[in-house]
């Protein structure tokens, strides 16, 4: 299996993940602003009154995870989070998880971006 496809493969546990708790998934592999800089967000999912944008990644560890999301990785996910709410008139709250998918296991970071 080559990264990319275990990126995928990260993606589909993440949303499993996120509708056995009750979140229905808006968009997968959101991109706003193609060739502006701008960020792919891996997943953005609501439940009620929430919109959550998730950034997955599939690590050997949950240090590892975090060390691969660099400052300017985060100011392109709020850029392109910025214009999908900005877009669907999005009122209620928002935040960034992290979902982390390591050995088969999954591990959800809520407000860690």
């Amino acid at each position: 299996m080559t990264t990319y496809q275990a990126g995928l493969f990260a993606e589909f546990w993440a949303r499993w993940y996120l509708r056995l708790r009750g979140f229905s998934i808006v968009k997968s592999r959101y991109i706003s602003g193609r060739h502006t800089n701008r960020a792919e967000i891996d997943i953005i999912a609501r439940r009620k009154n929430l919109m959550i944008f998730v950034e997955v990644k599939n690590r050997p560890n949950i240090e590892a995870a975090f060390e691969a999301i660099g400052y300017a990785q985060v100011g392109r996910l709020r850029r392109a989070a910025e214009t999908y709410i900005g877009h669907t008139r999005w009122t209620g709250d928002a935040r960034f998880d992290v979902i982390v998918v390591s050995n088969m296991r999954v591990k959800w970071f809520k407000n860690a971006i």
